[in-house]
């Protein structure tokens, strides 16, 4: 009788309480530290910004003091993503060494010495050496910034946080913008090489600051630090219990036996990369190759739609509207950096509220729109008409604005977020090679395309680009809105994801309510 009183007493508690006591949904208050930790490593990215945006006009005066042609301006522009395909393949295996902390500051350090390369440079030779170092530099903050954050976040904030980085390299390259308008004024061999030099100062602060920062609770536990990953999971977790249960799934990812409490354990598993390559690449099962392809499939994407060519060369696009003046030039790119950084907010604040494939297609198909609309405005081959020029920087601002408050965050945000713990690393650094290498190819030929194509065929072009990509994002994205990382893999393994996602939405609200009701 006593357990049938019990029962009852919980059924009219349960029903005296409203689905709102139940909803999983409802707000937690923000993680301030997982928040100040996240803010500290997406900083880093503020350099790949930078350097985007200080190039974009600095170039135009590098040109005319060092007395370079067209395919050595494009060659300069464009060669440091190139380069950062060396920076991103080492930074998978030496975040699995070192640690994701150190990583953070060696990319910092990298940079600093090519800024300042960049700025001594006394001929194109040694601009194209401080481009090199930069570039590494570079390559290791783009892919261990992602990585780090999706790691030490909250599964609450997860979106929010991860989407930093885009945030920090849109404000970088707002930076670049301003730093060219201020410098344009100063002696021709004076001015260029302050604009680059000067990126070496933000560099010193963000390693210092991220030494402040708590090592990644995921590398904890695969060097079987169980002790000083429980320490900062309680830290950035939004309850204890929350805490307990990151914890358990890190640990069974990690092949730790959940029994296992002490403070440093040893794990028999490869926790420096060993054997990863293999089973991505030549061995994969069907849930990892749907990973694979997804993860570097949209770090692909994201530049093979052309939005670098929109950013790096916004001074030429402009010229070629019909804006005649450098000043005037230089005042429509600025107006490009901050239509860029203030766009990229829609995502940073929507992302845990409304999914990422919605945001994510909605981007896509404005992009679509926006380049064809650039297309058409470009071709007019008569003297420009005030339309016209209209529609071209209207254009223009669109394509970064759907740019920034979609596809640019959200590639970094799903493919940090879908690679295993094992694979999460290298496999992000397979991404951001793919990521960077497409960059470096369109941005160093882009002069070359529109010159054999005309400008307006050139954006026709990444029109039917972008169209493609609404297509694989379609048909091969899942939802990951809610899931923890540990969670991810049980998503994957059918490479057709056309499943209506606010009905698939609700059934899983659904069902997270039941089981708290049951």
């Amino acid at each position: 009788m006593g357990g049938a009183d019990a029962l009852n007493d919980a059924v009219s508690s349960v029903q005296d309480r409203t689905l709102a006591d139940f909803d999983p949904l409802k707000k937690p208050k923000r993680n301030k530290y997982a928040l100040a930790c996240a803010l500290l490593a997406s900083m880093t990215s503020v350099l790949l910004g930078y350097d985007i945006g200080v190039m974009t006009g600095a170039s135009i005066y590098i040109k005319e003091d060092l007395k370079i042609n067209d395919t050595e301006v494009e060659i300069l522009i464009g060669c440091i993503s190139v380069y950062c395909l060396i920076g991103s393949a080492l930074a998978g295996r030496t975040s699995d060494w070192i640690g994701r902390r150190y990583t953070i500051v060696m990319a910092g350090a990298i940079f600093f010495v090519g800024a300042l390369l960049m700025g001594f440079a006394t001929n194109y030779a040694f601009l194209m050496v401080g481009r090199f170092v930069a570039g590494i530099g570079v390559g290791y903050a783009l892919m261990i910034a992602p990585v780090y954050t999706a790691e030490v976040s909250p599964a609450s904030m997860r979106g929010f946080l991860t989407s930093f980085p885009e945030v920090f390299i849109d404000s970088g390259v707002c930076l670049g913008y301003v730093a060219n308008y201020v410098f344009s004024n100063l002696p021709l061999d004076l001015g260029w090489r302050l604009m680059l030099g000067i990126g070496a100062i933000p560099s010193v602060f963000i390693a210092i600051g991220v030494l402040t920062m708590p090592e990644s609770p995921r590398w904890l536990v695969m060097q079987g630090r169980l002790g000083d990953a429980k320490r900062v999971l309680d830290k950035t977790s939004d309850t204890v219990e929350e805490a307990q249960l990151r914890l358990v799934d890190i640990k069974e990812a990690a092949g730790i036996p959940q029994d296992q409490n002490d403070e440093i354990v040893q794990v028999q598993k490869q926790s420096h990369g060993e054997g990863v390559w293999k089973e991505m690449l030549l061995r994969p099962t069907p849930v990892v190759r749907h990973i694979v392809i997804a993860g570097v499939g949209i770090l692909f994407l994201q530049q093979a739609s052309g939005v670098d060519t929109v950013v790096l060369y916004a001074p030429r696009i402009f010229e070629k509207a019909g804006i005649t003046s450098t000043n005037g030039t230089l005042l429509a790119t600025i107006a490009v950096g901050f239509t860029k950084t203030i766009f990229v907010l829609v995502s940073t604040f929507m992302l845990d509220k409304i999914g990422r494939r919605p945001l994510l297609l909605s981007s896509v198909g404005g992009m679509t729109l926006a380049f064809a609309a650039l297309g058409f405005s470009l071709t007019i081959d008569d003297e420009k008409v005030t339309w016209a020029i209209g529609l071209a920087i209207a254009s223009v601002l669109a394509v970064v604005a759907f740019f920034s408050m979609g596809l640019g965050p959200i590639a970094w945000v799903y493919s940090s977020e879908i690679f295993p713990l094992r694979l999460r690393a290298q496999g992000m650094s397979m991404g951001v090679a793919a990521n960077r290498f497409t960059s470096g190819v369109l941005s160093m030929t882009f002069i070359s395309l529109y010159q054999a194509i005309t400008i307006g065929g050139a954006f026709f072009l990444f029109a039917g680009i972008a169209m493609l990509s609404w297509m694989f994002f379609f048909f091969c994205l899942p939802e990951t809105h809610g899931r923890t990382l540990e969670d991810m893999e049980g998503l994957f393994g059918n490479m057709v994801q056309c499943r209506p996602i606010i009905m698939e939405k609700k059934k899983n609200e659904t069902g997270v309510r039941q089981s708290l009701l049951s």
